[in-house]
């Protein structure tokens, strides 16, 4: 099985740029080309939060029309940029989300793997929780199927990164959501958006992992007092491939770079 993951596209109105310079919808159209053109293709697209910018049904509106050549199921959760209500009646037909309360789920039968996704969203703040209520349901959800190979989503990466301006709006609840991630082994990974990067940790004995976005990249400062900034590092998006009970985690960069070229010749010799 094959997964691809695309975190904080920040989809605004039509002809609106993100921070009045970055064309988040012209990059997110980019991602998709990339993702038609894969081979194999994906099996599946996980969304991991911050979708559009301010929340707008009309931004969900523009999102899913930038989706729309992508013929794979698409399974997503919110981020602090997302607002709960609209995101709930923009995907309500997909029948994975709730109709009311947080935006949790578990996809138990469809996959060889099963999905599990959280609600980190505090309304109105950019940093996100896991409360009592969201983490009891965690580790019941958990609890029904300790057997069964399970991802887990998150938008905010239940652990601190070292980039201080990100870390000040990061999650509340990690040393709670921690305990429950060393007491369930099935837990092979659990995916996160937020920083708009890749970072790697583990929690309770579980990979963790940060993925970049398709659009700007915060800037790599490792600084308690680290400024709140954005670089336009090249674009990007995971692959998760689910292969002999294991995941491999490939990250894609999107644009057109030179190459591929052979390592060796007809004859089978080593370029030199």
């Amino acid at each position: 099985m094959l997964i691809a993951q695309i975190t904080d596209t920040h989809i605004k109105l039509p002809g609106k740029l993100a921070y009045k310079k970055v064309d988040t919808a012209a990059m997110l159209r980019a991602c998709v080309a990339e993702l038609l053109a894969l081979k194999p293709q994906p099996d599946l697209i996980l969304l991991t939060g911050d979708l559009v910018d301010l929340g707008r049904p009309e931004e969900y509106d523009h999102l899913k029309s930038i989706l729309a050549p992508l013929r794979q199921r698409i399974i997503a959760i919110p981020g602090n940029h997302d607002g709960r209500d609209s995101m709930r009646a923009a995907f309500a037909s997909e029948g994975y989300l709730p109709d009311s309360g947080f935006l949790q789920f578990a996809i138990d039968d469809d996959y060889p793997l099963r999905l599990v996704g959280l609600d980190t969203v505090i309304p109105g703040e950019g940093g996100g929780e896991l409360c009592a209520a969201r983490l009891d349901w965690l580790d019941a959800t958990l609890i029904q199927k300790p057997d069964a190979p399970t991802l887990v989503m998150m938008h905010h990466p239940p652990f601190v990164t070292g980039i201080g301006h990100m870390d000040r709006i990061g999650l509340k609840g990690r040393e709670a959501f921690t305990a429950i991630m060393a007491r369930h082994p099935q837990v092979q990974l659990i995916l996160c958006g937020h920083l708009h990067r890749t970072i790697r940790a583990d929690i309770g004995g579980r990979p963790a992992l940060t993925c970049p976005s398709p659009a700007h990249q915060v800037a790599l400062d490792i600084d308690e007092s680290a400024p709140s900034c954005f670089r336009m590092e090249p674009p990007g998006f995971m692959l998760h491939w689910w292969h002999d009970n294991r995941l491999v985690t490939h990250t894609a960069v999107i644009g057109d770079y030179d190459g591929p070229y052979p390592f060796f010749d007809p004859a089978g010799r080593l370029i030199d």
